[in-house]
């Protein structure tokens, strides 16, 4: 089981893969909450939407808010009125999956006084050593120093999603965790979780701590 607080939020560059872990971690907080709210912030034309994933949210209960052109070829910065209920509404616990790099992040600036203010929350930089800007732990601290001045909330935790898709290896795994280490020495940052594929779980899990299994998800067939 992992500590969590009211409001989580993922930000990572594109590619990162802050979606599927959004939508776990929100699948696992309604195992031990009643109101869970999971809040696509991405509006930057992303290939994944949390929005796919609207039929397993509804099955489990939890509420989905996204842009009005989430799944469109619209490219507009627009965000439902109800999504301030994420600070308005204190009987919520909402995870939030912010757009890739800093463009994205410019959305939750509204949010962030509030967010702030109430101090009950994890800002996770979610890290893809296999993503082609953040290979290194120095390129990927300038992805984490743009996002932060973008949204104006700083990060209080690392995720290690370092995968390579459905090539994903556990030895893939395991060579990120250096990686992961250097960017946490660097930022300063706690890693708060290494994620993997559920097929990969039972492999690694005596293996790497705190191991965070994901359901990965599909985009609906069109």
């Amino acid at each position: 089981m992992f500590d969590y607080r009211r409001i989580t939020l993922f930000a990572g560059h594109y590619g990162s893969g802050k979606t599927n872990i959004a939508v776990n971690w929100a699948a696992m907080l309604r195992q031990h909450e009643e109101k869970v709210m999971l809040a696509d912030m991405d509006i930057v034309n992303p290939y994944y939407r949390a929005k796919d994933s609207k039929e397993r949210m509804d099955a489990l209960g939890i509420k989905l808010i996204s842009s009005f052109f989430a799944n469109s070829n619209v490219d507009l910065p627009s965000i439902p009125q109800e999504m301030y209920a994420i600070v308005d509404d204190r009987s919520w616990h909402p995870v939030l999956d912010i757009g890739g790099d800093d463009r994205g992040a410019l959305a939750l600036g509204r949010y962030a006084p509030k967010i702030l203010e109430e101090n009950d929350y994890e800002m996770l930089f979610v890290i893809n050593r296999f993503r082609p800007l953040t290979r290194d732990a120095a390129g990927t601290m300038e992805v984490l120093r743009e996002i932060e001045a973008a949204c104006r909330i700083p990060f209080t935790a690392i995720v290690n999603n370092s995968n390579l898709g459905a090539e994903t290896a556990p030895e893939d795994v395991l060579s990120s965790l250096s990686y992961a280490e250097d960017v946490s020495a660097l930022s300063g940052l706690p890693i708060k979780m290494t994620t993997v594929s559920e097929s990969l779980y039972p492999e690694l899990s005596g293996a790497i701590p705190d191991l965070f299994p994901l359901e990965l998800q599909r985009r609906p067939t069109e």
